[in-house]
């Protein structure tokens, strides 16, 4: 399986949330990591601070010496309200509120202009309290759509990502987000490895395989059927070798980030052992548990 040599691996800084930003990349390239999943957070090149245009030239300039690729995310818990998770959210019944989650979209869209990244990931939020499921996905399109304007002016794919609990959660949500857009050429998909185990009817390869059209970013963690905690390589049920196999096999271009915010106190420690652990399986020929 020589042709999954070709995948590209990353880790998210949502997983090193205790290093400085530039440790974080430095300790990636010394382990041999192709790029970063980069996670705007108030440590980690803060979206809401001044300057936000020099420090993304810096960090621009650092990632080009130290050799990595990267995917901006914009999965930081906190980063515009201190006391609701992922708050406000695209959903929201304030149209205030939804148009403050859509500004950090938009912040994150020129990062990854500037950055040179693959995409920009995203992902619907938690359906509101009293909200029926056909305003949910109103509110959601229509605060999407300048999002995806500004992608395509930029030439950044959108990468939404199907969230267990979310509105959109699953591969087949994505689909009806993306007729109700009108298929628009910029809206792309993030795929978590995790999640497809955790609730996709599929078998997370077949996932990938089913996705390969839209896929723009892949997190990749272990995870057991029905439970959305995500794992160390190893502790979960996943058989990795027939995912990686599929996504050579598709084609895919972007980076494939180990995505394991939970275990940031020790995160160089799973920093160091999650890329043995993918370059091995992505060696290995596809097996079926």
């Amino acid at each position: 399986m020589s042709s999954t040599r070709a995948l590209r691996f990353g880790y998210g800084t949502n997983g090193l949330a205790d290093l400085r930003l530039d440790d974080a990349l430095a300790l990636l390239a010394d382990l041999g990591y192709d790029g970063v999943g980069l996670t705007l957070d108030h440590m980690h090149l803060d979206p809401l601070a001044p300057d936000l245009a020099t420090r993304t030239r810096h960090v621009a300039h650092r990632l080009d010496a130290l050799g990595l690729e990267v995917t901006v995310e914009t999965g930081a818990r906190y980063v515009l309200d201190p006391r609701r998770k992922h708050g406000p959210s695209l959903l929201d019944p304030d149209p205030g509120d939804r148009a403050r989650r859509a500004g950090l979209l938009l912040r994150a869209v020129r990062v990854a202009a500037d950055l040179g990244a693959h995409a920009v990931h995203c992902f619907s939020g938690i359906t509101p309290p009293g909200t029926d499921q056909d305003t949910a996905w109103k509110r959601l399109a229509g605060s999407l759509a300048p999002v995806l304007d500004a992608a395509g002016a930029a030439g950044v794919p959108l990468a939404v990502e199907p969230e267990p609990g979310h509105l959109l959660a699953t591969l087949a949500d994505f689909h009806h987000l993306r007729r109700l857009l009108g298929d628009p050429e910029h809206l792309g998909l993030t795929l978590d490895i995790g999640h497809c185990q955790c609730l996709e009817p599929l078998p997370p390869a077949d996932c990938v395989r089913a996705a390969a059209p839209w896929l723009r970013h892949v997190q990749v963690e272990d995870m057991r059927r029905g439970v959305h905690e995500h794992l160390p390589f190893g502790d979960g049920e996943i058989d990795f070798p027939p995912v990686l196999e599929a996504l050579a096999d598709t084609g895919y271009q972007g980076l494939t980030v180990v995505e394991l915010p939970r275990h940031s106190h020790a995160g160089p420690h799973f920093a160091e052992l999650s890329l043995p652990f993918l370059r091995q399986a992505a060696t290995t020929e596809g097996s079926t548990r």
